[in-house]
């Protein structure tokens, strides 16, 4: 069949199963929308294309299918770098088209060109320059294989215009042929025999569990796991939502906003199993004293991470899913009452808690109360801050794949159009924002986004007129010299909200949280909370720099 090549690239998203799209039209990238126009594809026109990416990411963490988004070239591919990165860090499977000027304009400094490829090498997992028309299928099919297979990531697809309007004979290929490129899957058998026998032998067993378990759909085979050997778990910010949050053997997060008894139970642990994480920095502490005492199982797709920053004892490459069924059928059942017995003791001395005030409204509280009136069962979208490690402590996720939230690039401004894109992938979903007023005023522009999709999103800020993590730092590292963090304007976010045509409401007390809940889970449309909380409160407890996380203090 004979067609343009941007006819192409739609039939190819056609044939690929995409639904939908995120994008923002320009110049360089008109002939993909005109092309568009004839499909039954869905666009999202987003207001800003750094709200595209974050939506299609947050598309794709919610509906567990790859996120597609579309932007023109210069300051349109650029605006998309920071979500690139977002979704890289994370691992996010992402295609992204960008425009890009004629191929005889690349290297002359056109108009609206930058060298999109070369910015986002060290931030996607591949990235194309199409040069010849009649490859564009086959990179296509190979961008959708890279970005969902092993270590998903985020894939970009640089057209020039004048490419984009070639003619080929259009056929879409079969299979990937990608040299050098095949994940390995399959645990090697050996390895997993070994760590059977160690965790068997194990007296003080933990389960650290990261966001690889949500990305090989291995919840239920954790759950089986820890249930079999009497092992507590514990997640790290990305891994929430992979463990029920009110399970017994759940310890929490763990690292440097984590709980105490999770922190306490891994530092004494003698075996460790990490399924999926790889060791950041915000877990692990001073990596010297993490773990000191145990043996570590590690396993995980992305065989870079297999000892990059801690030494292990026994590696395990592979699908976490596929491992933990192999790891299934060795190990055998335990009970270690008084490992568990230890566990309760440290969670009945060190329970998170917080100092309520009958006229402050408490940040943690605002969480909670969510927390009790969906049940643990939303979709909690947030961005970056207290309020996102808020969240990560007191609400207990319930169901796999329902936290949306930036762990490793730490995006302010990620929450609003990730909500959305998440809303979208899971229009049956009950979808909560929890923000801060610094983050939002990031993106907010994406309201009207989210009011033409008609998405029933529901915002709740947690306003403290200041930028609340980056104080809470100056109060530790600075001595508390506060510099840039509080706002000396305070926008009116409950007319905002009305102007959108958006229900706005204004909560100042948890009586008067208590009271309105109800009415705002229940409005059919969008809505947003202003939830003016204390401006003076810390995450607590909180790992200073340098120390382990045995060492963490009350802020």
């Amino acid at each position: 069949m004979r067609m343009t090549v941007a006819e192409a690239l739609v039939r190819c998203l056609e044939l690929e199963g995409v639904e939908m799209v995120f994008g923002y039209p320009g110049g360089a990238i008109l002939p993909v929308y005109d092309a568009l126009h004839k499909s039954s594809i869905k666009h999202i026109l987003v207001r800003h294309e750094q709200g595209a990416v974050h939506a299609a990411d947050g598309y794709a963490r919610a509906s567990g299918r790859v996120g597609v988004c579309l932007a023109t070239s210069g300051p349109g591919a650029t605006n998309l770098v920071t979500g690139i990165a977002n979704a890289y860090m994370d691992s996010v499977p992402l295609v992204l088209i960008t425009g890009q000027v004629p191929t005889s304009q690349v290297g002359t400094d056109a108009f609206q060109e930058v060298d999109i490829t070369g910015i986002t090498m060290p931030i996607t997992k591949h990235n194309y320059l199409v040069k010849d028309p009649a490859r564009l299928p086959q990179i296509i099919k190979n961008a959708f294989h890279i970005a969902a297979t092993g270590r998903p990531g985020p894939v970009l697809i640089d057209l020039p215009r004048d490419v984009a309007g070639a003619e080929i004979d259009f056929e879409y290929p079969s299979g990937v042929f990608l040299r050098g490129y095949r994940p390995t899957y399959r645990g090697h058998m050996g390895q997993i025999a070994q760590a059977a026998a160690l965790i068997s032998q194990a007296e003080r067993p933990v389960i650290y569990a990261g966001g690889g378990i949500l990305n090989a759909r291995a919840t239920a085979e954790l759950q089986e796991l820890a249930e079999k050997i009497q092992a507590p778990v514990t997640n790290t910010f990305m891994g929430l939502s992979g463990f029920p949050g009110d399970h017994p053997l759940f310890l929490g997060m763990l690292g440097l906003h984590g709980e105490r008894a999770a922190n306490l139970a891994v530092t004494n642990c003698d075996v460790l199993i990490a399924l999926g994480a790889r060791f950041d920095d915000r877990v692990t502490g001073k990596v010297s004293q993490f773990a000191p005492r145990a043996r570590i199982i590690h396993a995980d797709i992305d065989p870079a991470e297999i000892g990059k920053n801690v030494r292990v004892d026994v590696p395990i490459v592979g699908d976490v899913k596929h491992i933990l069924g192999a790891l299934l059928s060795k190990v055998a059942p335990g009970e270690r009452a008084a490992w568990l017995a230890q566990i309760a003791a440290w969670k009945e001395q060190y329970p998170l808690t917080y100092q309520k005030e009958a006229a402050v409204l408490k940040p943690q509280a605002v969480v909670e109360h969510l927390y009790r009136a969906t049940a643990g069962e939303a979709i909690v979208a947030t961005d970056v801050g207290q309020h996102q490690m808020w969240v990560a402590q007191f609400y207990r996720f319930k169901r796999p794949g329902s936290l949306i939230s930036s762990g490793g690039l730490g995006t302010m401004g990620f929450g609003l159009p990730a909500a959305i894109g998440a809303q979208l992938g899971r229009p049956d979903s009950r979808v909560i924002l929890v923000t801060g007023d610094g983050s939002l005023q990031m993106t907010m522009q994406e309201l009207a986004t989210m009011v033409e999709q008609q998405l029933p999103i529901k915002i709740f800020i947690l306003n403290n007129h200041t930028l609340g993590m980056v104080r809470q730092l100056q109060e530790y590292y600075c001595e508390g010299r506060y510099m840039a963090v509080n706002f000396a304007f305070h926008p009116d976010f409950v007319t905002l909200a009305r102007a959108y045509g958006i229900a706005g409401y204004q909560v100042e007390s948890e009586e008067q949280l208590t009271a309105l809940l109800p009415e705002i889970l229940g409005h059919s449309g969008p809505a947003l909370v202003n939830c003016l909380v204390s401006a003076a409160e810390n995450v607590s407890p909180m790992v200073l720099a340098g120390c382990g996380i045995d060492e963490a203090i009350d802020c």
